[in-house]
């Protein structure tokens, strides 16, 4: 899986539209092997990222859970420490 792509489930507030984007974003990117389509493909990209936020946003909203929502913040500082576990400090 595409390490830019991060889990969007069970998060206290729910993902955002543009995290949902993102996500699709990266998904098609890596899929079709282009982060910058040709004029001739532009099209059928972009078509392939609103589908995949639109089926992401559906699968968001009809996932439950009985684990209690995580928070963001705590999140994003266990992956900071897994980081600098695994790479060593900045």
């Amino acid at each position: 899986m595409c390490r830019n792509i991060h889990t969007l489930h069970n998060f206290e507030p729910e993902a955002t539209d543009d995290e949902v984007y993102a996500a699709a974003l990266q998904y098609v990117r890596k899929i079709s092997g282009s982060t910058n389509p040709s004029q001739a493909n532009r099209d059928a990209f972009e078509r392939a990222v609103a589908e995949v936020a639109h089926v992401t946003r559906h699968l968001l909203e009809d996932l439950v859970s009985t684990a209690p929502p995580k928070n963001r913040e705590e999140e994003a500082l266990k992956a900071h420490a897994r980081a600098v576990q695994r790479f060593g400090a900045a």
